[in-house]
């Protein structure tokens, strides 16, 4: 074979990785309107007026006989979707590593979420029950869907580029969050000039978070491609079978231990576990990122509380806040991503707990009252949000084993989704003993601190080769 045609299937490779990236990060483009103004905006305080409605004359509503507070209903819904995701991931994530055919079961997640957020529409009077089976579905179709498409990442971004890769998609999803976002408000906020009612306009709000979802959910199906599990590829060289059932035994996490297709999910999450146990330096980085990203979420689940419990703001400024941070998260991950190409994944990810533990420490003192400080806060946030996530994102994908991304990945969406339940009770706990706001922000404080230390004492090269990854120059 001459250079020239060497060099001709070079570029038609790279052409065609170029083309599978840009059609990737489009899922987080269609995927992040539901969790901007879905989940973050507008339907908390929705259902739980339409709860209140149902509710009897003590202020309980009785789904399956259960006596349930209304205010409670909503926040007790999100609980439920995360159980059922915990349930299902191990299971998607096993089956599309065995299969490889990762593109339809992203797609079935993805269209079943659409659905059931586009079917808020008709979540009027008292439907409060409709409002809550359809939260469940999406919020847990929506994790699946996410840990099949981090699971791509390995397979589409050689390790030099992921990190700027992770980073786009991330910036793309805010971006796509922030526009949604400004138009929806605009409906809402003016829904007399539209002639519909501020609950039509919330109900459309959540409608069009769906076909925005299942429209532009389109263009990653149509580019992302499938491709042959390292399992599979072996045995076929092996015996010229497609090797389903070795497969599941060769990648030591299903078959003979009982977690085959029909295997419960605790049972494929129990055998995912022990098989990471074989990577300890895995989960040492993956137990760093639970402590911090705790605090993450933590710190933007509070910060309207903060804002208006603490300071005294109007719901307008926390609104411009909310959208504020969507806009920089653009830029931080962007901005973040380029810093990682200089300085590794590592340092920057290290380096951006080091500012979110000032943030903290800046927001412990604003005064009350005072918008602009909250702005510069938000702002903050912003800078370092997005940038945060999507290099943790990279850096978790080269410590993954060849062969077993949607697996891995199943476990890091349980700790991203499912597992940032120590940081609200903390923040609720500290202003139960102390009465004041401040000292439950800054008790945030220590999530960033340890995940810190975790993640410093964490050598990731060794991580990278033992997981059987190469090493990228630059980690």
């Amino acid at each position: 074979m001459d250079i020239d045609t060497v060099r001709t299937a070079a570029a038609d490779e790279a052409a065609e990785r170029r083309r599978e990236q840009r059609g990737w990060y489009f899922y987080d483009w269609a995927c992040s309107v539901y969790s901007t103004s879905v989940l973050t905006v507008f339907l908390g305080p929705y259902l739980t007026s339409v709860a209140k409605r149902a509710a009897d004359a003590d202020g309980y509503v009785h789904p399956l006989g259960i006596p349930v507070r209304a205010g409670s209903f909503f926040a007790y819904s999100v609980s439920l979707s995360v159980i059922v995701a915990v349930l299902v991931m191990p299971l998607v994530g096993a089956a599309a590593d065995r299969s490889g055919r990762k593109k339809p079961l992203l797609g079935a997640a993805a269209y079943v979420g659409a659905a059931a957020t586009t079917g808020m529409f008709f979540l009027g009077g008292d439907r409060y029950l409709l409002g809550g089976a359809l939260l469940i579905v999406a919020n847990a179709a929506q994790s699946v869907a996410m840990m099949l498409y981090n699971s791509y990442l390995p397979q589409i971004a050689p390790p030099e580029e992921r990190d700027a890769v992770s980073s786009r998609g991330w910036a793309f999803g805010y971006a796509a969050g922030s526009l949604v976002l400004v138009v929806n408000l605009v409906l809402y906020l003016a829904h007399d000039s539209f002639g519909v009612s501020e609950s039509m306009a919330v109900r459309i709000c959540l409608a069009s978070a769906g076909l925005w979802w299942g429209g532009f959910t389109l263009i990653p199906l149509l580019r992302l491609r499938d491709r042959p599990t390292t399992a599979r590829k072996a045995t076929a060289q092996t015996d010229g079978t497609d090797g389903a059932d070795r497969a599941d035994r060769a990648d030591g996490t299903v078959g003979t231990e009982g977690t085959g297709r029909t295997a419960p999910g605790l049972r494929q999450l129990a055998a995912t576990v022990r098989d990471m146990r074989r990577h300890p330096l895995t989960l040492a980085f993956l137990l760093a990122y639970l402590i911090y990203n705790d605090g993450i979420q933590t710190v933007i689940s509070q910060a309207s509380v903060y804002g208006s419990e603490e300071l005294g703001l109007s719901q307008s400024t926390l609104i411009g806040a909310v959208l504020l941070v969507q806009v920089l998260a653009v830029a931080g991950a962007l901005g973040m991503g380029r810093l990682a190409r200089t300085y590794g994944a590592k340092r920057t990810i290290l380096g951006s707990l080091a500012a979110w533990t000032l943030t903290l420490g800046a927001g412990y003192f604003l005064p009350a009252g005072a918008p602009v400080g909250f702005f510069l806060l938000a702002a903050a946030i912003g800078l370092v949000l997005g940038g945060s996530q999507a290099l943790s994102r990279s850096l978790f994908s080269h410590l993954v084993p060849p062969g077993k991304e949607a697996e891995y990945f199943s476990a890091y969406e349980m700790s991203d989704r499912g597992m940032s339940w120590l940081g609200p009770l903390l923040f609720g706990v500290t202003y139960q003993l102390t009465g004041s706001y401040r000292d439950a922000i800054i008790s945030l404080v220590i999530f960033f601190v340890v995940g810190f230390l975790l993640l410093a004492r964490v050598p990731v090269r060794q991580a990278i080769r033992d997981a059987g990854n190469p090493v990228p120059e630059r980690i």
